[in-house]
Order: C-alpha cells, then sequence, then structure tokens
C-alpha cells in the first residue's frame, strides 16, 4: 500500500473514530433523555387519568370508562392503555354452578382452596344458619318463627397475583354439603378476565424506517396507577408510552449528524489529497525505483527533492539497486557457467548423460517420435595403447563432431550426447524409418573417412530403437544397446535399426489395467525421502511415492503408468485419488511435516481439478499447511503462467508448491523469482560427488544465494554418499534427503 493511501486510511480512521465516538455518546444522551421524557409523560398521563376514573370505578361496566381512556389514547402518544381489575367477587352459587359433580339443588360450600401463586381469595360476607337459607330457598311460609330469617350465601373476594395478566383460569377446591347431610369434595373451574378496558396503537411511524427501529431500541417501560374504591384497590390503570415520537426525534437528528459528517469528512479529504500529492511528488520516481528493482531492472533514481530525507533515501536505493545488480549479475553469470560446464562434457563439448535423460524425459512429455541411438567407438582401449593422448583425443573430437554437425537436409533435430569414454547417443527426434536409414548412412560415410584419416577402419557400431512414450529411459537404451550389439555382428561401421514398438501389455489390457486401478484406488502410497534441515537434524518433509503392482505382483513403472493414463485421459482422476490418500494419511497419523505430493502437467492445467483440489483444501483446513504440491521444473517449462496460475490459488488457501528436479536449463532464475515459491528441489546430478566436484559446489552455493534472496527454500534430493551429505549440510541449503 502507498504511503498516500497509509495517510488516506489513518486520517480517515481517526476521523471515523472520532465521528462515531460523538455519533454513539449524541444518539446516547439523546435516546436516554427522549426515554426519560416519555415515561415522565406517561406517568403523570397515569395518575391524572386514574384521579377522573376514580369516581366511576364503583360500576367496572360502566361505558363511561372506556370513552375516557379512548378520549386520551387517541393523542397518538400512548402505545397502549389498559384498564385491569385487581379484585373479583365470587358467591356460593357460583361455585355450584360452575362445578360438574353437584346437582341443581341447596349446597352449603365449605373448605374452598385456590392455588397460592395464582391470587389470594378472602371471604367478604358470612352466611346465616343453613337451615334458615333452607327455609327460605323452599318458599316456607314466614311465621312468627322464621320470618326475621333472610336467605344469604357466602361472597368471596379474589384478588389475583399482580403478576399475572388477561385471562385467568381459575380453579377453586372446595367441599359441597346438601340438607341431607351429603358431603362432595369437588371443584370448580372460573374464567376470569382481569382486562376491563384496553387501547392500542402501532409503534412504528412512516417516516422512520423499520432497521433503524430494529437497531436502536428504545426501552419506555409500562407506568401505572392504582384506583381505589373506598379502603381498597379496585383496578389499576397501565399507561405505556408510543416510542414512534420519540424514534422521529431521534431519526431526524442521526440523518443530520451523519450527513454533515459526511461533508466534513470529503472536505477534509480534499485538502488532505492536495497536501499529500504535493508533500509525496517525490516519492513517485522512489516508488518505480523499487518496483523496478523488484522486477530484476536495477536503475537509478534521476530526479531529486529539496527535502533531506527524501534525497538520503534515494541515495540509498540508488546503492541497494547497484550492489543487488551487481551480486545477481555476478551469481547468473556463475550459475550459467557452471550449468553449461555441468551439463556438457569437457573434451567433446557434448551434452552428458544427466542432460540426456533430461531431454528424454521431455520427450516422454511431450509424446514425441523418433529414435534413440546407441553409438560406441570400436576398441578405443587399443587405439589409446597405439597412440599419444593427444592423437586420442584428437579423434574422439573429431568423431563427437561428426555425431554433432550431421544433419538431415529438412533439418530435422538430433542431439548428440557423450555418456563416458567410447559410449554416445543420439536423440533423432520426429524421424521416420526412411531418415533414419538416411542418417545411418552418412554417419557411416563419415565414420569411415575419420577412419582413414586416423588409420582406424572399424571406427564405431549405432544401435538404433524407436522411442516409445510408454515405456522408460532404461527400457529404450537397453533396446538401442541390443540393436548396437546386433549392429557390430553385421560388420564394420554398421547400423542396425530395431523396429520393436510393444509394450509389455496391449493397449486395451492397458487401458483396462489403467481404468481398474483408478476407479478402484488399487494402489498404495508409500511415504519416502526424509528431508532433514541442514543445521539439525528434524524431518521437514517427506514424498508420496506412488507404488502399483500388476496381477503377477510386479511392480509398474509409474512413469509408464501416468503416460498411459494421460493417453486415455485419466490421469487427473489419479491425482485426486493419490490426494485423497495423502489427506487420510495426514489425518489419520497426525503427522508434523509437511508431505509433496506429485502432480502432473494435465492436472495443473485443468482448471475443474483446481476447483476441486481448492474445494478439498477448504474441507482440510487443519492440515492444508501440510501439504506440499510438486510439479517437475521441465512439466512448468511447458506453460509458466498456468503453473504460476496453480500456484497463487494452492498459496491462497495455505497450501505450498515445490518444483523438483530442477535444472536451469528449463527455468532460468529470472522466471523463478517471479513463481512465489515455497520450495526449490535441486536435480540429483548436482549433488552426486558435489564433495570432489567444484564446479557442483559452486553451482550449488550461487543457487542456495539467489535463493535466500528470493526467500525460497533450496532442498537437495537423494544424495547417495555420505560423504556429499555431510558437505550438502554445510552449504546454505534449507534440507536435504538420503
Amino acid at each position: 500500500m502507498s504511503l498516500s493511501k497509509q495517510l488516506y486510511l489513518i486520517i480517515s480512521l481517526i476521523f471515523f473514530m472520532i465521528f462515531t465516538g460523538n455519533f454513539i455518546i449524541s444518539v446516547k444522551n439523546t435516546k436516554e433523555y427522549l426515554e426519560t421524557e416519555s415515561i415522565s409523560k406517561a406517568q403523570d398521563t397515569a395518575t391524572t387519568l386514574g384521579f377522573n376514573l376514580k369516581t366511576l370505578i364503583s360500576n367496572k361496566n360502566n361505558p363511561e370508562i372506556e370513552t375516557t381512556i379512548n378520549a386520551v389514547s387517541n393523542s397518538g402518544f400512548y402505545k397502549e392503555i389498559r384498564l385491569e381489575d385487581a379484585l373479583f367477587t365470587i358467591k356460593e352459587s357460583d361455585l355450584v354452578k360452575a362445578s360438574k359433580d353437584l346437582e341443581t339443588s341447596i349446597w352449603e360450600v365449605s373448605n374452598i382452596e385456590i392455588d397460592p401463586k395464582i391470587g389470594i381469595l378472602e371471604t367478604l360476607t358470612q352466611s346465616d344458619d343453613f337451615m334458615q337459607e333452607l327455609i327460605t330457598l323452599n318458599g316456607a311460609t314466614p311465621n312468627d318463627d322464621n320470618k326475621n330469617i333472610t336467605p344469604s350465601e357466602d361472597i368471596y373476594t379474589f384478588i389475583p397475583n399482580s403478576k399475572s395478566s388477561g385471562k385467568i383460569s381459575l380453579e377453586v377446591k372446595f367441599t359441597a354439603t346438601n340438607q341431607e347431610g351429603k358431603v362432595i369434595n369437588t371443584s370448580a373451574v372460573l374464567n376470569l378476565d382481569k382486562i376491563l378496558v384496553q387501547v392500542n396503537r402501532d409503534i412504528k411511524f412512516d417516516s422512520v424506517p423499520q432497521w433503524f427501529i430494529n437497531l436502536i431500541p428504545i426501552d419506555l417501560s409500562e407506568q401505572y396507577t392504582e384506583i381505589s374504591d373506598g379502603w381498597r384497590t379496585s383496578a389499576v390503570l397501565f399507561v405505556s408510552a408510543n416510542p414512534g415520537e420519540a424514534y422521529n426525534k431521534l431519526y431526524s437528528q442521526v440523518k443530520s449528524s451523519i450527513f454533515y459528517s459526511i461533508i466534513a469528512f470529503v472536505i477534509s479529504i480534499l485538502i488532505l489529497y492536495f497536501f499529500v500529492q504535493y508533500l509525496l511528488k517525490p516519492l513517485k520516481s522512489l516508488e518505480n525505483s523499487a518496483k523496478a528493482i523488484a522486477q530484476g531492472n536495477f536503475t537509478k533514481i534521476d530526479k531529486k527533492s529539496n527535502t533531506t530525507e527524501i534525497i538520503a533515501l534515494s541515495n540509498a536505493f540508488n546503492d541497494m539497486s547497484t550492489k543487488i545488480k551487481a551480486t545477481i549479475d555476478r551469481l547468473n553469470t556463475n550459475i550459467e557457467n557452471m550449468s553449461k560446464k555441468l551439463s556438457s562434457d569437457e573434451l567433446t563439448t557434448l551434452a552428458i548423460r544427466q542432460t540426456f535423460e533430461t531431454d528424454m524425459k521431455q520427450l516422454f512429455i511431450d509424446k514425441s517420435k523418433g529414435y534413440i541411438l546407441s553409438i560406441k567407438i570400436a576398441n578405443l582401449g587399443d587405439f589409446a595403447k597405439s597412440h599419444t593422448s593427444n592423437e586420442v583425443n584428437n579423434f574422439i573430437k573429431e568423431f563427437a563432431n561428426i555425431l554433432e554437425s550431421t544433419k538431415l537436409e529438412d533439418n530435422k533435430k538430433t542431439f548428440a550426447y557423450r555418456f563416458f569414454g567410447s559410449e554416445f547417443a543420439i536423440i533423432a527426434k520426429d524421424f521416420t524409418n526412411e531418415d533414419i536409414k538416411k542418417f545411418a548412412k552418412i554417419l557411416k560415410d563419415k565414420f569411415e573417412k575419420l577412419g582413414e584419416k586416423f588409420a582406424k577402419k572399424d571406427v564405431a557400431h549405432i544401435g538404433a530403437a524407436i522411442f516409445n512414450p510408454f515405456s522408460t529411459t532404461a527400457q529404450i537404451l537397453q533396446s538401442a544397446n541390443q540393436a548396437y550389439e546386433k549392429a557390430t555382428i553385421i560388420g564394420q561401421n554398421e547400423i542396425f535399426i530395431s523396429e520393436e514398438n510393444e509394450l509389455v501389455k496391449d493397449m486395451e489390457s492397458w487401458r483396462e489395467f489403467v481404468n481398474d486401478t483408478i476407479e478402484n484406488s488399487n494402489f498404495t502410497v508409500k511415504y519416502i525421502g526424509n528431508f532433514t534441515k541442514c543445521d539439525k537434524d528434524e524431518i521437514i518433509m517427506q514424498e508420496a511415492f506412488t507404488s502399483i503392482k500388476d496381477k503377477d505382483n510386479n511392480d509398474i513403472p509409474i512413469g509408464t503408468f501416468v503416460s498411459i493414463a494421460e493417453k486415455y485421459e485419466k490421469v487427473v482422476d489419479f491425482d485426486k485419488k493419490v490426494i485423497e490418500k495423502v489427506i487420510d494419511y495426514i489425518l489419520i497419523n497426525d503427522t508434523q511435516y509437511d508431505i509433496a505430493i506429485n502432480l502432473s502437467l494435465e492436472s495443473i492445467n485443468n482448471t475443474a481439478f483446481i476447483a476441486w483440489i481448492k474445494q478439498k483444501l477448504i474441507e482440510n483446513k487443519n492440515i492444508v499447511s501440510k501439504l506440499v504440491f510438486s510439479v517437475t521444473a521441465y512439466a512448468v517449462a511447458k506453460d509458466i503462467e498456468k503453473f504460476k496460475f496453480f500456484a497463487e490459488e494452492i498459496q491462497s488457501l495455505g497450501a505450498k508448491v515445490i518444483i523438483k528436479r530442477y535444472e536451469i536449463k528449463f527455468i532460468s532464475l529470472n522466471d523463478i523469482k517471479e513463481l512465489n515459491l515455497d520450495y526449490l528441489r535441486l536435480a540429483r546430478e548436482y549433488t552426486n560427488d558435489v564433495c570432489i566436484d567444484i564446479s557442483k559446489q559452486s553451482f550449488i552455493e550461487s543457487i542456495a544465494e539467489i535463493s535466500n534472496l528470493l526467500n525460497i527454500k533450496v532442498l537437495a534430493e537423494n544424495v547417495q554418499k555420505d560423504e556429499d551429505f555431510k558437505y550438502i549440510k554445510n552449504l546454505n541449503l534449507f534440507a536435504a534427503s538420503r
């Protein structure tokens, strides 16, 4: 983020903090004031209205009560006005009628009980003698003995619990006794309604949005006053203020505050913008210089400033740029020179066997066609015994020159290699059978001329085998060597061309085998190559290696299997199965180090596969940091941009990427620095005999220095000898494996 953006951001944050604090305090104070005002007004209304209703409460069914309450409620200031009955009168006859166990008759009620949680039941009037009531109710003729006896019944007062509201279902348990002395324990359920009058209004105003009401709750507690009829509270009047008016005032204030704050913020940012542009204008050249250095262009800053700090910073940038450029140029030159030296024969300048194997891998990836030629100088040892070292060296140089310079007229490519001593090889790319015969004839003629020059009739024999994209380098070389043996039988300087192009299994069998293996996961994943830190004995990574066996329990070369899986478009499914097995392994074993998973070029170029693997990483986010996705250098070189996209997608979710078998001939260091790698694994040929090979030592040290500048961890794989491993641990590499 640029400095100007940081200034804009910090000023904005400060402004936002100040505004937010003031805004929250203002809204809070206004809200509390409006709540207090509304509650006070509601209490005053309850007191006044209760006083007015006191004269009417003796008759709770008086319609003038509701008229008075409606008149006050129509002002709109109140959400609810509710008049609740505070006591109920219950007669004995009410209980008898409500009981389902009593027949119509004269019953005396006693032992009355109710649930004390509901309320209190009190006796208001005691009845006369039961017999007096019986005489009166039976319509007996008054006489001197009974004329003063009047029938009466007990009346009870029920005072409900203050917490109860609305309708009350009151269960009364009692004992009933009739004139015949029959006693029944029974109960009666009375449905009582506390609410005498209730008027409600909607709290939402059209001018206030619902989200604002939900965001800022205004709590207006319900106010009440008690209305007495004589010495006892007869009813309770509840008044709840309508918060709509408070919301309307609060919303208006919030809108005004935000509006003026936005105007003040915009004006402040505009003033800040012009000031920052003036202040930071000299830093633009520094920014461009920094971007150029990051891209590998080590430019110098020409534009100066009158600000002392910026002048000092410009000088520091120029000094840093010069030093970094010199360091990287020196390291790049060393690496390129060492790479050429390590990949070519010192005497003939032909590529060595390491390069041959690398180029063969490229042919497998490209699924190219052509021939592999195995060439050996005949009886070189005997020739050396009868000639001087210079003569032998000159002979080998001219022989190598023939292999390198011989081309067909249609410019089809050939690549010559010297393995060691008298053994050579040629890759004849895109050659047909007619091409290889013509090429062999040219070589034979040149060999014979060379033999005449050095008095050596039998110069060399050539064995040629057709390139099989579903085989291995070792198998193809073996076929070429077998053809070479046949050439030696034919005669001097002869060539034998093998036309054998068959797989161990026919292609239909291969197809069934590959499909069955992938669909049923008929393979095992082994974990090999313990990469340990060079500075301490700690495992940081293992490599997931897929082991596949045929029906006879023989190992299937993984390269052959992958090639055929690619042919039948099953390699992406195969990579998915391997990833799932590795994830399960990490989860089950709680692995504490990284696991490298090899991926094919087709998989990293497949957008559906990338989407699938991202979903897998999301599902297993707890272990995603232990997954390292590995791609060979020669596969990455096919399409660096697609690999870069794949790496960015994977790294965004916390996984890591590694390029294995790295050789500078495939990917330059300028390209490496743009890939944002986590690990870089050197080809094993760079570390073989490193303890005695000064060129390899210089090469590895230079790679390590540049990788440290690029923040990439360099690994050495499959170090065979103890002496090499000890030497590697002393170099500036991150880790190595045996």
